[in-house]
């Protein structure tokens, strides 16, 4: 079937939930690229339904987005399906006595910090410096500050939209490493259950966290670390000894506050931070013999 008569089977099938050329720039913090063929919205197991029967049937290429924190879309867009959650999904539970958190695939993953901590629950005041969303967290195992999604997940249910299936899942079964799991493209994050530290909720430490951010991270338009660190080293550290600090491409430009962070004009173009995030990993292989690997996902550039 043709990606054209995809997107019609798709239409068809998911009706009026469905959004046709919806622009993904806003859905994205870099706030840049193209739009998606098709959007919909994930709200209750109903929709949840109706959507995998869609792409079951049609065989149309399917983006699951979170907050959009990890994401660089082209400028020509997307040609399948976006699928992002709300709803139910949205939904977050605090256990105080036992120090256990449910919560949707939708929360923002600062939301929970901050809930949490107000609940006196502790373990996961790192979680506030990460911008993305519980499913996201869960499917790249996001990490910060000395601590990843991991440690304090007890299991997440996971349905693969392609295949119909829908289980839960635990760490191992996720195969959890350094900002990466085995959840795949046509996967989704629905729920995930974690686990705090009951009556140890440090407030100072959360605050702590945000305040180190905003003194060592630039602001403005960027996904937050474009690479992931090398073992034992730091990826801001080669880029930086590479000269690249404040280089610009067009439109887009390395952070001179922070070197793994790389920024893009208000008017700007996806297509340009591509090109320099290809430019910055070209330079690094030849300065340093190191080969950068990106943490950020980049959709619509082909191969």
């Amino acid at each position: 079937m043709r990606v054209d008569d995809r997107v019609r089977s798709c239409i068809e099938l998911i009706g009026d939930l469905v959004i046709r050329n919806d622009p993904l720039g806003p859905r994205t913090t870099y706030r840049v690229g193209g739009p998606a063929a098709l959007f919909v919205e994930i709200v209750d197991e109903e929709s949840l339904e109706r959507v995998a029967g869609a792409v079951q049937a049609s065989g149309i290429e399917v983006l699951v987005i979170g907050n959009g924190s990890n994401l660089l879309v082209a400028d020509a867009g997307f040609s399948g399906l976006v699928v992002h959650l709300g709803g139910v999904y949205d939904d977050l539970v605090i256990d105080e006595e036992l120090g256990l958190i449910g919560a949707g695939g939708a929360v923002a993953y600062p939301v929970l910090a901050r809930r949490s901590v107000a609940s006196g629950v502790g373990g996961l005041e790192w979680a506030v410096g990460i911008p993305g969303s519980v499913g996201g967290a869960v499917a790249m195992n996001a990490g910060g500050h000395g601590s990843e999604t991991e440690s304090n997940l007890i299991r997440a249910r996971v349905v693969d939209l392609n295949q119909a299936s829908d289980g839960w899942y635990g760490p191992a079964d996720l195969v959890c490493a350094y900002r990466s799991t085995n959840v795949g493209c046509n996967q989704i994050v629905l729920e995930a259950r974690l686990h705090g530290v009951p009556g140890e909720a440090q407030a100072e430490l959360l605050e702590e966290i945000v305040k180190w951010r905003r003194l060592h991270q630039p602001g403005g338009r960027n996904c937050g670390s474009v690479f992931t660190n090398p073992a034992g080293d730091s990826a801001g550290r080669f880029i930086e000894a590479a000269g690249l600090k404040g280089l610009r491409l067009g439109s887009a430009q390395v952070s001179a506050k922070h070197a793994n962070f790389i920024q893009v004009d208000s008017s700007g173009s996806a297509d340009d931070v591509k090109a320099l995030i290809d430019l910055v990993r070209e330079k690094v292989a030849r300065a340093a013999g190191v080969e950068l690997v990106t943490e950020l996902r980049m959709v619509g550039f082909g191969s």
